[in-house]
């Protein structure tokens, strides 16, 4: 979450005057997160989230992450909801950005993720992806694979700015990727930015998942390898490999790996340091001035990625033998 487009008095009030929301108590922006710019809005009726989606996010794919919100929330799923409007609509435009208004979600999110905390999150992640098998739209990941080259493209003639040598190793590790990428593992709807940040946690227990502005289909042992390294990694960059398998436990007696996903783990988790990295990098060298946002360090997924680049199996991530 962050504020990279400020929505002023006329485009609140003319938001407001598409719903039923009673006298309006506060209205900020909210800093975290790179993506979006978010605000928390306190009404008579309760408080809501106004995303206004920013750069990554096409405007096209809005209904994709809207219906899933909905849909995830029928069969059980704790994230927020979309707030329909007077005239039955979800999406609109404020301050001439695409935007919706959606329920807030109470919890926190942890700072120092602990075992229980992983473990829950991987129960979460494989109910997710259970609920969503029946979801009838459809998004390919434009941040997989395919994507990552033109992705590095942006931000090539400046990645040695970050780490002497960063530019040959991307490539060099993109390279290796699109030679050993896994096909034909399970696929289905998956959320592919499960950070802490989007999971809060209420009087020890979890209590629901945000920010579906990334879910996309794909490889569903992917979306566990982004967890691996979002949630089981020490501020050192050492991964816990008791964290990593509480969470591989917990999804596994939700949804069942089988085998050949958990022999592709390791190039998954490295493909997804790598996604992470690339993102951060551009983040990094382009948040303009002035926007109300906290670029993350790249060389943080970097360190990751020369971790996973020493794995052997995915018993180094906590997987029994």
């Amino acid at each position: 979450m962050a504020v990279y487009t400020e929505v002023g008095d006329a485009d609140l009030e003319e938001l407001l005057r598409a719903y039923d929301l009673g006298t309006i108590l506060s209205f900020k922006g909210i800093a975290e997160g790179v993506e979006n710019s978010n605000f928390l809005l306190r009404a008579e009726t309760g408080t809501y989230i106004l995303t206004l989606y920013e750069r990554r996010v096409a405007e096209g794919d809005l209904p994709f992450f809207i219906g899933l919100m909905e849909h995830l929330a029928e069969r059980g799923i704790r994230c927020p909801l979309p707030v329909h409007g007077r005239d039955g609509l979800a999406l609109r435009r404020v301050a001439g950005r695409p935007a919706a208004l959606i329920s807030f979600l109470e919890g926190m999110w942890v700072r120092r993720p602990q075992p229980h905390h992983c473990a829950a999150v991987g129960q979460a992640l494989a109910e997710m992806h259970q609920a969503g098998r029946d979801f009838p739209l459809r998004r390919e990941n434009a941040l997989s694979l395919a994507g990552w080259p033109p992705l590095f493209e942006m931000s090539r003639e400046r990645a040695d700015e970050v780490e002497t040598g960063l530019a040959a190793f991307v490539d060099k590790e993109l390279a290796a990727l699109a030679s050993a990428w896994p096909i034909g593992l399970p696929e289905g709807v998956i959320h592919a930015d499960l950070f802490p940040d989007n999971v809060f946690f209420l009087r020890g227990k979890l209590s629901g998942l945000i920010d579906f502005y990334f879910a996309c289909n794909d490889l569903l042992a992917y979306d566990l390898a982004v967890c691996l390294n979002a949630w089981c990694f020490e501020p050192d960059c050492a991964f816990n490999i008791t964290k990593g398998r509480a969470m591989i436990r917990a999804y596994a007696n939700v949804r069942r790996l089988d085998a050949a996903e958990l022999e592709a783990l390791p190039i998954l988790a490295r493909g997804a340091a790598l996604r992470f990295l690339l993102t951060r990098l551009y983040d990094w060298l382009t948040v303009p001035a002035g926007a109300l946002v906290t670029p993350k360090d790249p060389r943080e997924y970097l360190r990751k990625l020369r971790f996973h680049l020493k794995v052997t199996s995915a018993a180094d991530y906590g997987v029994a033998a």
